[in-house]
């Protein structure tokens, strides 16, 4: 599949040197918050992959779901806007605040059509959006929807290539951490595991869901990116390979912890890096707790991957 090649890539891996002195830890970041287009992150990856089959089907509108500070919906806005499409936000969570801020108030500067869904369950979301798809494509719009996240056969290819990128740094990590959420940036990395020979372990901070749900979702987005690239005889998936930590999420998606906040404030103040308090946050303070539970050994190499987000510090 082409790629549209927005990202500004490879990106960067800087040894984090205070982090690393505070935790008496070898700690590395992958800043995949400096994807650049439309602000970066890790959305920007995964819709390379999935624009070009959006402009090969002649499609003039585009439609795609998430929260209502959706990182995600906000890269898919500014795809749409480059290439010329309507594109279309089918945004749930709590009531809209009255004044637009962070990624809303980009979303609307992009010129998109926002559809509020007063719900926290993201398959009434999906629904909603899959419904709107139709309706539009029924008006003799040329609609494409996109799943939430861009988590779907063409996005994870997003995260194979990243792996490439880690590999051929010649730096052996030990163990990768990152946040897992709808499952397309762990499963792309799981599937360029055995494609580049990646030999530690890749931990998901489960943000979103509960462990079963995702676990299964990771597990049929990498079968099914399987067959849709022909890997079958490359790859013979283990799903002891899916590993995902559930104990950093909070209450619930989208609501700050206290270890959250914590950690945010610690990168900023030790590092100049910039988290948010949905995705990145949460899997830094998870990385802070290991850390702190003395889980690796001074020798052993860390890699966090900062998946982007920090727009939703200013909502």
């Amino acid at each position: 599949m082409k790629n549209l090649r927005y990202s500004f890539l490879p990106t960067p891996i800087q040894k984090l040197e205070n982090l690393s002195k505070i935790f008496n830890a070898n700690i590395y970041c992958k800043r995949d918050d400096l994807t650049g287009f439309a602000f970066g992150g890790n959305k920007t990856r995964k819709l390379d992959y999935i624009i070009p089959e959006v402009l090969s089907k002649e499609c003039d509108t585009l439609v795609a779901v998430g929260g209502f500070q959706s990182n995600f919906c906000r890269v898919a806005a500014a795809y749409g806007a480059k290439n010329g499409m309507e594109t279309h936000l089918v945004l749930g969570g709590k009531k809209s605040p009255s004044l637009d801020s962070g990624n809303l108030l980009l979303d609307k500067m992009l010129g998109s059509h926002i559809h509020f869904v007063e719900s926290e369950d993201w398959s009434i979301w999906e629904n909603e959006a899959k419904k709107l798809t139709a309706h539009l494509i029924k008006k003799g719009r040329r609609a494409y929807y996109i799943p939430i996240g861009g988590s779907n056969v063409l996005g994870a290819q997003g995260y194979i290539e990243c792996m490439k990128e880690i590999i051929t740094t010649g730096i052996n990590f030990d163990y990768i951490i990152h946040a897992t959420s709808s499952g397309g940036t762990q499963s792309g990395l799981i599937l360029g595991k055995y494609l580049y020979g990646y030999k530690g372990q890749i931990i998901g901070i489960n943000v979103s869901k509960e462990k079963d749900i995702l676990f299964n979702e990771v597990l049929d987005l990498c079968e099914n990116t399987i067959k849709y690239l022909h890997l079958e005889k490359k790859i013979k998936l283990n799903p002891f390979d899916i590993k995902i930590d559930s104990r950093y999420i909070g209450k619930k998606y989208a609501e700050a912890t206290v270890e959250c906040i914590e950690a945010v404030k610690l990168f900023a103040r030790s590092e100049g890096i910039f988290l948010d308090y949905v995705y990145s946050g949460k899997a830094a303070s998870a990385l802070i707790d290991y850390c702190r539970k003395k889980s690796f050994t001074k020798k052993e190499k860390i890699l966090f991957i900062h998946t982007g987000g920090n727009i939703e510090l200013f909502a």
